[in-house]
């Protein structure tokens, strides 16, 4: 995958993005995707091929390393990295489309033309409840991928050495894990991000509901 592509469509929702966005597309970008693109890739690169058990039955180690890694961390992430940034591009979908519909009516207006949007990509109306629930999406995927990891690798560790016994393993043999400090050590690092991140994203959607309740109540003052 692209990912330089990615980054790149990415920071242009920086620009309809309030503060607190902007905090959490830059620890997405410094803290996950360049972790994941620089480090995570090459310490999962072996995962499999130096997965080792004190066997000599064939299948049976990858029966073990199935079993212990039923989807891969490296994989998770990616899955989650591209879930929980889609619901920006969607917000820079939904401005786009406003400053097209603003282009046809000035095409079909001509001197007449009375603009819809006084700015396109103010959060009004549909493009407020697109941002919202974009916010509310992103937390609840990383919210659902730290309960698949916890489920999957229970306290987001991996062990030294595991035990196995599954079929065609003639006995219970003994699985030895490439690398599992530096992999806990990355597997912590980027749970946490991820909590700080769910974080910033309900502290925005309170952020945006408050403000627009306090607007509804000084209109509703002023009259």
């Amino acid at each position: 995958m692209n990912w330089g592509a990615f980054e790149g469509l990415l920071r242009n929702v920086n620009v309809y993005s309030t503060a607190f966005g902007r905090i959490w597309l830059s620890l997405v970008f410094i803290f996950r995707l360049l972790v994941y693109l620089v480090a995570a890739e090459k310490v999962w690169s072996d995962d499999h091929k130096d997965f080792e058990c004190n066997t000599l039955q064939p299948g049976c180690t990858n029966v073990c390393f199935d079993h212990f890694f039923p989807v891969s961390h490296i994989r998770l992430w990616a899955l989650q990295l591209i879930l929980v940034t889609c619901p920006s591009l969607l917000v820079l979908m939904h401005v786009a489309y406003r400053e097209a519909k603003e282009e046809r009516l000035r095409e079909i207006q001509g001197d007449n033309y009375r603009p819809i949007y006084a700015n396109p990509g103010k959060k009004r109306g549909g493009l407020w409840w697109t941002y919202l629930l974009s916010l509310i999406f992103k937390a609840g995927v990383d919210v659902v991928f730290l309960y698949i990891f916890f489920r999957f690798y229970r306290n987001y560790t991996l062990p030294r050495m595991v035990k196995c016994k599954l079929p065609p393993c003639p006995n219970v043999v003994d699985c030895f894990i490439s690398r599992p400090t530096e992999k806990n050590i990355f597997t912590v690092f980027m749970v946490a991000i991820t909590c700080v991140c769910v974080v910033l994203n309900l502290i925005e959607a309170t952020y945006l509901i408050g403000k627009r309740c306090h607007e509804r109540l000084e209109a509703e003052g002023g009259h």
